[in-house]
């Protein structure tokens, strides 16, 4: 299952200090231009998506060494972030990756009876959860901010779980990661959101990558349980 790592994006806001807080207008623009590049970043993965699903069969034939140019492209953001337009070029690359590589998931979907409504209704399901958490997030008085290491440690449990079941192949057990993963990463969106409005990252380009992850995630759980469900076979 598509489980990506969220620790690129959190490494800065669990060592961020006070010396370093942000004056409220600073926050506003901080907000402003992380939202505009989470809105790229969709329309990205979306491009990724669309190139890669009519070459399936190939991105699946090749899924190891394009996954490793993935994660590479990730690792390789932390280092290029604060240099204007590389980080963008590498930002853009590693989420069009992101789409290339649902596109198997996306093709097996689309094969299905009625393939296209059990998208249609994974993305639009996976934007009203991202919605209400973000939505949530603000308006709530709990800090979620100081949950960083919880999470972190039920994602490991998560990918455990995950790669035992690539030797399982299990379906029960596939369908309760993958309804795992949508609880946890909705908290994510929490977790993420107040962290962007309290200056908790250090660039807009953290926190953009982390809400694209969440809501990949989310997603990506929501179609496989969609599809199991909604398949005739």
């Amino acid at each position: 299952m598509g489980l990506y790592d969220r620790d690129y994006a959190r490494g800065n806001a669990s060592t961020y200090s006070n010396s370093y807080a942000k004056s409220e207008a600073q926050i506003v623009s901080f907000v402003k231009e992380t939202y505009k590049l989470f809105a790229a970043s969709m329309m990205a993965g979306a491009v990724g998506a669309y190139v890669g699903v009519p070459m399936a069969g190939t991105v699946q034939s090749f899924f190891w060494p394009l996954f490793f140019v993935e994660i590479g492209l990730l690792i390789g953001l932390h280092f290029v972030k604060h240099k204007p337009g590389i980080n963008l070029m590498v930002m853009f690359g590693f989420v069009f990756m992101t789409g290339l590589m649902l596109a198997p998931l996306l093709s097996r979907t689309l094969g299905m009876s009625g393939g296209a409504t059990i998208i249609g209704n994974a993305f639009a399901m996976t934007s009203v959860v991202f919605g209400a958490m973000s939505f949530y997030a603000i308006k709530t008085t709990k800090d979620f901010t100081g949950y960083g290491k919880p999470l972190m440690i039920a994602m490991l449990v998560i990918i455990g779980f995950s790669i035992l079941n690539i030797f399982l192949g299990n379906p029960i057990l596939h369908v309760a990661i993958s309804g795992v993963v949508v609880i946890l990463f909705s908290i994510m969106v929490i977790y993420d959101t107040q962290n962007i409005m309290q200056g908790g990252y250090e660039t807009p380009i953290d926190g953009a990558i982390a809400l694209y992850l969440d809501f990949l995630n989310i997603f990506t759980a929501l179609l496989q349980l969609f599809g199991i469900f909604g398949n005739d076979e």
